[in-house]
């Protein structure tokens, strides 16, 4: 039997999924919720973690203390930073930075945290034409960037196309159970980073995560 695990966000993302694929609420830890459905062949088990990096850490944690897994999926919307990208399109992301790590020395064994996490790349071809799939790199961030000056930064420093709160602590956690060729992280995208990205958020994060779901489902 294969066991998918899935790690989102937030309930309004998260509430999409539990409707498509009927998932029943399981058990909660602390602000963390557990939904899981099953047939025959296959077990969906999500995990609603919260936002930020600490509250993605700790769900990943459990859920891969608690279930052994075929595919660890994380999915949810992010901010674009690429020029060929656009509100709606989905990112499958191949390479994940940190970008609010600073540390001022260049010690090999610090490369766990300052350096980019690689994940095999995932082929999958356009499946709707309202959207584009794109396989591009991702940047973590502990804050929702709505700021030109930093997001400038952001695709200069780090050549990122997507910037997001969770993915990189998702990952770091994947790692260290010596899951990472199981990852895939499904972004797609609500708003361009930018000084209307508050607005445009909330206008499009319906809209861009039921594009990911599709994405999603094409994997399940």
């Amino acid at each position: 039997m294969k066991h998918i695990g899935i790690i989102t966000a937030m309930q309004q993302e998260a509430d999409i999924i539990i409707t498509k694929y009927n998932l029943q609420k399981m058990q909660t830890l602390g602000m963390i919720e557990w939904y899981q459905w099953e047939n025959n062949n296959t077990i969906i088990t999500l995990i609603l973690s919260g936002i930020w990096k600490i509250q993605a850490s700790i769900a990943t944690s459990h859920l891969l203390s608690h279930y052994e897994l075929d595919t660890i999926i994380n999915i949810w919307i992010a901010g674009n930073l690429s020029d060929n990208g656009k509100v709606w399109d989905v990112f499958i992301i191949n390479s994940c930075c940190q970008h609010d790590m600073y540390l001022p020395f260049d010690w090999e064994h610090l490369n766990y945290a300052k350096k980019p996490i690689n994940l095999p790349t995932l082929d999958i071809k356009n499946i709707d034409d309202a959207f584009n799939i794109h396989i591009w790199a991702c940047a973590t961030w502990d804050q929702f960037i709505d700021n030109e000056l930093i997001l400038k930064e952001i695709k200069v420093k780090y050549n990122a196309d997507v910037v997001e709160m969770e993915a990189f602590s998702v990952l770091s956690v994947a790692r260290e159970y010596d899951m990472l060729e199981k990852c895939i992280i499904i972004k797609a995208i609500s708003d361009g980073a930018n000084n209307n990205a508050i607005w445009d958020h909330m206008d499009n994060l319906d809209f861009a995560m039921n594009n990911s779901v599709k994405v999603l489902n094409t994997i399940i």
